[in-house]
């Protein structure tokens, strides 16, 4: 069977599968030239020599499918080393895995003038389209294009069973009269973008709908309703344009917004938060969710124990995600560029702030909590905010946030300092000092309960070396360090919220919000003078 015709074959049916071709070759090895392809399945046809470097080369192949990305092997014929694949030719050989046959699966559910403009559109930019309708007339082939699958039924719901719909598809609904039956079949689909052409008001009435059907606010956020960009678009070609401007920016993971608005060309909005623990993570929400665009740094190890709700738990894991917003760790500034762009916040390993010369931020806020000024000054940025004591408003940075619980939490200094340090953490249901919970000895820190967990005083929490850790009151474990962190004595390391399962460990705190709020006014008032 000709490799290629198999290919075109496979492409033409959007069917993954994977060329993996000879790109290298060195001493002795089965072959110096030739390619082979991988169906999913694990099927092959053609061979690139065989034995064991063939057989390590069909997984590769199976798990670039998987990770619908093309890569690169290299394997030597040897017992041992790296690269080694368990033979003794002697040789070495390099192959390149391609992945073909994974066209995005566009399914439109209604055949009318508008989902005809967007498959018509659609095509050329490599998705594969797929059609639904209970009017046999509105499925002409003619109208579509070649390659289209066209599904009928009895009810709409009828014909969304029989499109085989999975999570990373996207779905566009735009029927005649009967969206809503197609959205109470869809909604709670984790898809990978579910769209409603619709009004305003038709989209506000589907939601009151939905929500009095028990849909929850985390599921009505998936839905793309308007679709599409605002760009006056009134014909059928012209909200198509629109629609598919919003699917590729979702395919793409861009950000969107106009080329030249690009962060690396303005940089009005950018704002650089030093810290990255619970308050700043709160202060970076807010400011997310206002428009600005938002780059954190901390220290590669940050110390913040309420991990749920704070970005530094990327430094450990690659990324997390608070409140709905994703922050990932950057190797680099051009990388914290691009992690802006899919509408995500970078994080960069930066205790003493050396990338700004590089960021040029327009606004800069300091939300360490350190007590303290750790080196923040107002040469840092056009604009500088701190947050608690520790800075003088006017000298130090231009603005900076009364942190301490009580009447002025909040407050906006613009000349002077806030309430010194008192030491005393924040009263919980009578509890202040008794709640944090402190390493009683040296050594690293191992948990033996997770945040969220509810305890009961005594309970055993943690390890800080041999030593145990022991919950000081009942209640709910909302605080706690990262496991493997060398500690020293008295180092804070958890937190009990006595109001058991009524508290909140997977949300912003009241006190991050006010401070938030107080960054945001402070901002743009200092940003119109």
């Amino acid at each position: 069977m000709n490799i290629f015709a198999e290919a075109a074959r496979l492409e033409e049916g959007n069917r993954p599968f994977a060329l993996a071709q000879i790109i290298e070759s060195r001493g002795s090895t089965p072959r110096h030239s030739g390619q082979m392809l991988i169906m999913a399945d694990g099927n092959c046809i053609g061979t690139i020599g065989g034995g064991m470097i063939e057989r390590m080369v069909i997984e590769q192949a199976l798990a670039a499918i998987a990770e619908r990305k093309a890569r690169v092997f290299h394997g030597r014929m040897a017992r041992n080393g790296q690269d080694a694949v368990g033979s003794d030719c002697g040789g070495a050989m390099s192959v390149y895995i391609d992945v073909h046959g994974l066209r995005p699966k566009l399914v439109l559910i209604g055949a009318g003038h508008v989902n005809r403009a967007i498959a018509n559109a659609a095509k050329p930019l490599g998705f594969d389209i797929h059609v639904a309708d209970i009017y046999s007339a509105s499925l002409d082939p003619d109208l579509f294009p070649a390659g289209t699958t066209l599904v009928d039924g009895e009810s709409f719901p009828d014909a969304i069973s029989k499109m085989n719909i999975e999570p990373g598809n996207f779905v566009i609904i735009a029927t005649n009269n009967q969206d809503c039956e197609a959205l109470n079949v869809l909604i709670k689909q984790p898809l990978r973008y579910l769209g409603l052409l619709a009004s305003r008001r038709k989209v506000q009435t589907f939601k009151h709908q939905l929500r009095q059907r028990g849909i929850g606010e985390d599921e009505l956020a998936r839905l793309h309703a308007p679709v599409g960009y605002n760009i006056g678009a009134e014909t059928p070609e012209e909200i198509a344009i629109s629609v598919l401007a919003e699917l590729l920016q979702i395919r793409n993971q861009s950000s969107g917004g106009l080329m030249k608005d690009d962060i690396r060309l303005v940089r009005d909005r950018l704002v650089v938060i030093r810290g990255a623990g619970d308050m700043a993570t709160g202060v970076a929400l807010r400011l997310y969710h206002a428009g600005f665009q938002i780059v954190m740094l901390d220290i590669a190890q940050p110390t913040a124990i309420r991990r749920s709700v704070a970005f530094a738990q990327a430094m450990f894991d690659g990324q997390t995600c608070v409140e709905g917003v994703t922050a990932c760790l950057a190797k680099d500034v051009d990388e914290a560029f691009e992690i802006i762009n899919r509408n995500q916040i970078p994080l960069l390993v930066d205790e003493d702030a050396q990338c700004l010369q590089q960021l040029k931020p327009r606004f800069l806020v300091d939300a360490i909590l350190a007590k303290q000024n750790l080196g923040t000054h107002r040469n840092m940025a056009p604009i500088t905010i701190a947050l608690g004591p520790g800075f003088n408003a006017g000298q130090d940075c231009d603005a900076v946030i009364e942190t301490n619980r009580g009447h002025d939490l909040g407050r906006v200094i613009y000349h002077g300092y806030t309430h010194p340090n008192t030491g005393i953490p924040g009263n919980i249901a009578g509890h202040t000092e008794r709640r944090v919970i402190r390493a009683p000895a040296d050594g690293v820190m191992h948990c033996c309960v997770s945040l969220g967990d509810l305890v009961q005083e005594g309970d055993l929490l943690a390890h800080c070396g041999d030593t145990p850790v022991i919950a000081p009151l009942s209640g709910m474990v909302r605080g706690l360090l990262q496991p493997g962190l060398e500690v020293k004595t008295g180092t804070k390391i958890g937190d009990i919220d006595p109001r058991g399962a009524m508290a909140d460990f997977t949300t912003v705190s009241d006190k991050a919000r006010a401070i938030a709020g107080a960054v945001l006014e402070a901002m743009l008032k200092l940003g119109r003078s």
